[in-house]
């Protein structure tokens, strides 16, 4: 079997890197990896590749920025172009970027089986550009693995087939596991002047936040009063450090920013933060793992678990309410730890293993079905 990983952004990164893994591991297949470009700043790319023991790309599409609409249309102009010269059996497409959706409808479109890691997830916010990237995807798959059950649920209600569904566990959770002795190893907490639970760290990139001027004028208040208790620690994403520079923002307080972090280094920051404020949706998972609360800060998430069975709490939008939430966990007045015995099921490092294990015992026949059937439709 000849596969196909797609990655363009750095959510993708963490999730691809334990399949190609475990699939190098396991032998028996050939396997290429694309790069969109979707994330082409080095310390957003280039370094993840290097850390998570990625290959160089063997194709590398330098799509760049733009609108949603730009570049998910110059994904798909390179990738089905990509396509005619790597013929794979199978493309693996991650998450909820942008380049997911665009590689998803080449597949489409050229009767290509594809299969979605991380399928199911689902905030029931349609504002986000992602849950749209979710839904499509979903969709057009022909396997749909999935980090939980929650997952499972919202496929059969969107009228998923039941067969193309196989749960296999986060594996955001395999590269975190495999990866934390070394990142401990990393040194940023004494580059950055920094002791073990001694500070929170911060990540903030979501329009919903970063786009609005009052909103992120606010949140940088907040956070500059709060940091009074503890300092704040606040690797900055190039498209937050422009808007705040754009709108002549200044972080106040004992708010430390800094440039991008590696995989390593920001792992590292997270594991020994007394706690996480965060936008991101792979930081709720992560946090969760760690045993470390974590405040996101928006009003749902497509990672509903992380919230009933991990240490995640939604703020919401109200700064006050983000206020409280901070000073509770600080004065251990707030139950923020819902982790059940044993952790988050099937979030035990193993996932890229077990979708390995489906690929092969699915040796072709599941492939040779899709291929079948879509002529059929085609003819």
């Amino acid at each position: 079997m000849r596969l196909l990983h797609i990655v363009g952004a750095r959510p993708n990164f963490m999730k691809a890197a334990p399949v190609w893994l475990a699939v190098a591991e396991a032998g028996g297949f050939d396997q290429e990896l694309v790069h969109t470009g979707q994330h082409y700043d080095v310390n957003m790319s280039d370094i993840f590749f290097a850390e998570l023991g990625l290959p160089a790309p063997h194709y590398y599409l330098g799509v760049g920025s733009g609108t949603h609409a730009q570049q998910t249309a110059a994904v798909m102009v390179a990738f089905e172009q990509t396509l005619a010269e790597a013929r794979p059996d199978l493309v693996l497409v991650y998450g909820d970027v942008n380049s997911t959706v665009a590689a998803a409808l080449v597949c489409a479109r050229l009767l290509l089986p594809v299969a979605h890691v991380e399928a199911g997830l689902r905030s029931g916010d349609r504002t986000m550009p992602e849950e749209i990237n979710r839904l499509l995807t979903d969709q057009i798959a022909d396997l749909l693995f999935t980090p939980s059950a929650d997952g499972d649920v919202n496929l059969l209600r969107e009228g998923v087939a039941p067969e193309k569904i196989i749960r296999v566990g986060n594996v955001m959770i395999d590269s975190l596991v495999r990866l934390l002795p070394l990142a401990r190893r990393s040194g940023v907490l004494d580059r950055l002047g920094l002791a073990p639970r001694r500070y929170a760290a911060l990540t903030l990139h979501r329009p919903s936040n970063v786009d609005d001027p009052a909103r992120l004028c606010a949140l940088l208040e907040t956070l500059g009063d709060l940091s009074a208790r503890l300092p704040i620690v606040f690797p900055v994403h190039p498209r937050t450090r422009k808007r705040i520079e754009d709108l002549g923002l200044n972080a106040t307080g004992d708010i430390r920013l800094t440039e991008p972090l590696g995989y390593l280094e920001f792992l590292h920051l997270m594991s020994e933060a007394r706690l996480v404020l965060t936008d991101s949706g792979g930081i709720q998972e992560e946090t969760s793992y760690l045993g470390i609360p974590c405040l996101t800060l928006r009003a749902n998430t497509e990672r509903p678990i992380t919230v009933d069975h991990g240490t995640n709490t939604l703020v919401g939008l109200e700064v006050e309410r983000l206020a409280d939430l901070f000073n509770a966990i600080l004065d251990g007045t707030y139950l923020w730890d819902r982790r059940p015995a044993g952790g988050i099921p099937l979030w035990d490092g193993q996932a890229a293993r077990r979708i390995v294990a489906a690929l092969e015992q699915l040796n072709g026949g599941m492939l040779h079905s899709i291929h079948t059937t879509s002529k059929e439709v085609a003819r």
